[in-house]
């Protein structure tokens, strides 16, 4: 494992550098100033990070502009005429409604809630990312019933809420290079859990680190104790070495493959 764990140091060492978010929808928080425009810009972005990356850089962009450019004042103040009627889809299966209802429960979590930060906060405190993203799912739908609950990942159902856990490295985690934002400073970087792809998976498969073939929340867990190992106080870090050996590979195999 020193050898694998020296490669993915290198790798990370490589991809965590401002040049990634050149395409990545990470650069999109970057673009905002105020803490509450960075995190709710981060959570559409994430929300909606599946597929071709750029196409979820456009629809995350597209989405700010719903919003004027002005994500929280939009989410504490949008009125019914502020959703277009004429739009459907806003990237793939995520359309206008489930984006209204997501408004409707940032708002709401803004103003009982004290905010997203303090809500994954307090589910850190209760355990690990499983149980942040659970109580955070919870208090979004707050018992009600809608379709944009498919947008709402539940690892304690297993799966393995990789667009959550990514937005949470974005959010949390923070170091030198200033690629990932850190602006939330009271969740620990070492209970974060590592984003778990398609991608990711194979990758870590590969490499030997864990051996489970479901990509699914137990996986998630048997990577996480592996990445832990290597460092304990900033494990998702090695999700850039992930990605980046991932995108690497991809980029040298023949077209169509």
């Amino acid at each position: 494992m020193n050898e694998i764990k020296a490669c993915l140091d290198e790798a990370v060492d490589l991809y965590n550098r401002p040049a990634y978010l050149d395409h990545d929808p990470l650069a999109i928080p970057h673009t905002f100033s105020k803490k509450e425009d960075k995190e709710i810009a981060a959570y559409f972005a994430a929300t909606i990070a599946w597929g071709n990356r750029v196409s979820i850089v456009k629809d995350s962009w597209r989405i700010m502009d719903l919003m004027d450019r002005s994500p929280y004042e939009f989410v504490m103040t949008a009125k019914k005429s502020d959703f277009p009627r004429n739009i459907t889809s806003l990237h793939r299966t995520f359309m206008l409604e489930d984006f209204e209802f997501l408004v409707q429960a940032l708002r709401r979590i803004y103003q009982k809630r004290g905010g997203m930060e303090k809500v994954f906060t307090e589910g850190f405190k209760s355990g690990g990312s499983a149980e942040a993203i659970a109580l955070f799912r919870k208090e979004m739908l707050s018992g009600k019933e809608h379709r944009a609950a498919k947008h709402l990942a539940d690892p304690l159902a297993n799966s393995t809420a990789k667009r959550m856990n990514m937005m949470l490295r974005w959010l949390v985690r923070s170091d030198e290079r200033k690629v990932d934002l850190g602006i939330w400073k009271d969740i620990p970087m070492s209970k974060l859990s590592i984003p778990l792809d398609v991608h990711a998976g194979r990758m870590g498969r590969e490499l030997g680190l864990f051996h489970r073939t479901a990509n699914d929340w137990k996986a998630v867990c048997e990577l996480d104790a592996v990445l832990r190992s290597f460092d304990a106080e900033d494990p998702v870090k090695y999700d850039y070495a992930l990605f980046g050996i991932s995108e690497a590979r991809n980029k040298k195999r023949p077209e169509g493959l």
